[in-house]
Parts: C-alpha cells; sequence; structure tokens
C-alpha cells in the first residue's frame, strides 16, 4: 500500500509531506518502492536556493509527469534523468531548476506542509556547513 506522507529528516531538521499521488502517480510508485534511502543532500550549483540529492544513473523507469522548472519552496522534484544525471531536488527558496545543460524539468512529486518554516535552516546549514545527511522514508506517525 502507498503511504500518503513521506517524512525527510536531516540532523534535527524534520520534514514532513504529502505524496502528490494524484498527479505523479508513476514517479510516487518508483520512489516509494525504494524507501527508505539516505544520501547527501548538497547545495544546487545551477538552479539557486535549492538542495539536491545527487542519484547517478538510478532508473526509476518514469518519464515526466507533473513537471515544473519553477518550483516553489517545498515543492520536491524527481529528475529522472536525461541531459543530467537523475536527482531529487528539494527548494528552499527561489528556484529556477537547471544543470550546467540548461533549465530542467522535474517531476512535482511530493509537497512539504510541515516543517516548511525549517527548510531556510536547512539551506543556510547547505550553503555554510556544506552537504548535510538526509533520510526519506514513510510518514510512521500516521
Amino acid at each position: 500500500m502507498t503511504p500518503e506522507r513521506l517524512m525527510l529528516t536531516s540532523g534535527d531538521i524534520v520534514l514532513a509531506g504529502r505524496l502528490e499521488t494524484q498527479l505523479a502517480p508513476r514517479t510516487v510508485a518508483a520512489l516509494v518502492a525504494r524507501l527508505p534511502f539516505e544520501g547527501r543532500l548538497v547545495q544546487a550549483r545551477w538552479s539557486g536556493e535549492a538542495g539536491w540529492i545527487p542519484l547517478g544513473d538510478t532508473d526509476f523507469g518514469v518519464g515526466e509527469e507533473n513537471t515544473t522548472s519553477h518550483p516553489r519552496p517545498g515543492q520536491i522534484l524527481l529528475y529522472p534523468a536525461g541531459v543530467s544525471e537523475t536527482e531529487i531536488l528539494i527548494p528552499y527558496g527561489e528556484t529556477v531548476f537547471a544543470s550546467k545543460f540548461g533549465q530542467l524539468r522535474g517531476n512535482h512529486f511530493l509537497t512539504i506542509d510541515e516543517g516548511l518554516d525549517r527548510l531556510e535552516l536547512l539551506g543556510h546549514r547547505l550553503l555554510w556547513d556544506g552537504a548535510q545527511p538526509i533520510r526519506v522514508a514513510a510518514d510512521a506517525r500516521l
């Protein structure tokens, strides 16, 4: 059964949000199948105020759905590869999703609705302290 919510944890910062199951069903299913997972959240190089989780050549087996290049803070995207590597983008401020190849469109699959006020702190840590550990899992509080 697909969870309705995910929890993202980076140190003492806990974010939670609703999966966009109706708008991005294939992306949600592919991501949920790989839960939980841990990685490193790195300051985005070309996208502005966002962190990204590089996933290399991971193949989620999904194409574009519910895509955007201009996510708002808390609108989490999966870029399922193409001209750039697979990644998850976590915007914490003004963001235009891009890579060294130019503007990208990512699948908006999760919307943070708890802890949104902590995103700015996470962004500050990325900028000043470097890469941060992150864990993505189903929201066990439900």
